[in-house]
């Protein structure tokens, strides 16, 4: 199945949840509707055409104040197809949420857990949202473009 024909699918299965699409990118990237993603990624992972087994990498991208937007990226792969997909979803900078889709995919988990942890991304429905990398009490999320680096954690210098 190409490109083409999975954007088409999803289009007729759930109109409205693809807002456009980037065919620069590698591989190619639909740009879907964030109330859309978990009905989208449920769709893709349960159709027996396309059957994406398989969330390679899950991760955020601050786009900066000026587009005062968020990203969430979301790299699909099903093994008996071979069908490689990217799902893009543009979120308000101010108040990035979206649902998770740990219950479709288990690497969700970490995934998830990661982009809250750096960027500050909240997951609607995670069974565990909380700091992966970084101590539980540490202030804001350092992936963010506007991040300042805080000065001392416990009275230890942070900055060098």
């Amino acid at each position: 199945m190409q490109f083409e024909e999975i954007k088409s699918l999803i289009e007729k299965e759930l109109p409205g949840s693809v807002m456009g699409e980037d065919l620069a990118s590698t591989p190619k990237a639909l740009l879907v509707d964030p109330t859309q993603i978990r009905n989208v990624c449920e769709f893709l992972h349960t159709y027996e055409k396309t059957y994406f087994d398989s969330l390679s990498c899950l991760t955020g991208l601050d786009n900066g104040e000026e587009a005062n937007t968020m990203e969430v990226i979301y790299h699909l792969y099903s093994i008996p197809f071979d069908l490689h997909l990217t799902l893009r979803v543009a979120l308000d900078r101010s108040t990035p949420t979206i649902d998770s889709v740990t219950d479709i995919w288990k690497t969700a988990d970490w995934h998830e857990r990661e982009a809250y942890d750096l960027l500050g991304i909240q997951f609607k429905g995670h069974p565990d949202l909380r700091r992966i990398l970084l101590p539980d009490d540490w202030e804001g999320y350092p992936l963010r473009k506007d991040y300042v680096e805080q000065e001392k954690y416990h009275e230890v210098k942070v900055k060098y």
